[in-house]
Parts: structure tokens; C-alpha cells; sequence
């Protein structure tokens, strides 16, 4: 496509069009999504995917937590490699069902970038939500009111 005589590192300053094409944006409602089984699949996998971050994160913050030194325990950046660790892993699971999403902040965005439809949208962000109350609540139903509460959880 580029001269071979052509300057290095003005290949991407060229006038031509983009080497991609951008997709149309998304409708605002599309009512056929409510009965293809793709788009129940895809919030049941944001579902699955924000109940085990907050259930392995919330877990390992609480283990940390729970023991006077950190030196028995994974410490601080056992917490981080935690939280990235889940974030990389659920995403890489997710991200070919439902977009990899996890986090209602992220579908609200790629909703205001017209990247997904309203129903699409409010369908996952209500998913993600309920995945995140069920994980910090079976995290809380094995821990005890009481011990969960003098974990910080």
C-alpha cells in the first residue's frame, strides 16, 4: 500500500482513508434482542463474571485483614495481583460473550460511545450489579455478620 521510497515513520501520517472500518453505531432499542438466547447468555456471563471478581477480591482483602502482620499473608500486593489477576482472567473469559465489560462504569460508557443499545446496556449494568451484591453476600454468608463486619467487608 506505502511507497517503498517512501520517509521512515510517515506511513501513518498519510491522507489516504483509515485501514479499518469504524462499525455504524448501535440503536438506541432493539427489541429483538429480547428474544435471541445470545443476549440472556451475555448477561449471565457479566452476571458469572462480576460475582466471582468481588467474591475472590473481597475474599483475599479480608484474608489480608484478618491476620495481624502481612507477613503471613499475601500482603498488599497479593491484593493487587488478586484484582488484576481476576480483572485479566474474566475479561479474557467474557470478552468474546458479552464484551468483557465487568464493571457497570465501563458498559455505561461504551453506551454513551453508542457502542451498545440502551436495553443491552441497562440488561448488563442490572446483571453486573445483582453479580456483585450475590458475591459480597456469599462472602458475608460464609464469614458471619459478625466476623465479615470486624473484617471491613
Amino acid at each position: 500500500r506505502f511507497n517503498e521510497r517512501q520517509p521512515i515513520g510517515t506511513a501513518a501520517q498519510s491522507l489516504d482513508d483509515k485501514d479499518y472500518k469504524e462499525p455504524p453505531p448501535a440503536p438506541l432499542f432493539e427489541p429483538g434482542e429480547l428474544t435471541s438466547w445470545s443476549f440472556y447468555r451475555a448477561g449471565i456471563a457479566e452476571f458469572m463474571a462480576t460475582f466471582l471478581f468481588l467474591y475472590i477480591t473481597v475474599l483475599t482483602v479480608m484474608g489480608v485483614v484478618k491476620d495481624k502482620t502481612k507477613c503471613t499473608t499475601v500482603g498488599i500486593q497479593g491484593i493487587a495481583w488478586a484484582f488484576g489477576g481476576m480483572i485479566f482472567a474474566l475479561v479474557y473469559c467474557t470478552a468474546g460473550i458479552s464484551g468483557g465489560h465487568i464493571n457497570p462504569a465501563v458498559t455505561f460508557g461504551l453506551f454513551l460511545a453508542r457502542k451498545l443499545s440502551l436495553t443491552r446496556a441497562v440488561f448488563y449494568m442490572v446483571m453486573q450489579c445483582l453479580g456483585a451484591i450475590c458475591g459480597a453476600g456469599v462472602v458475608k454468608g460464609f464469614y458471619g455478620k459478625t466476623n465479615y463486619e470486624l473484617l471491613n467487608g
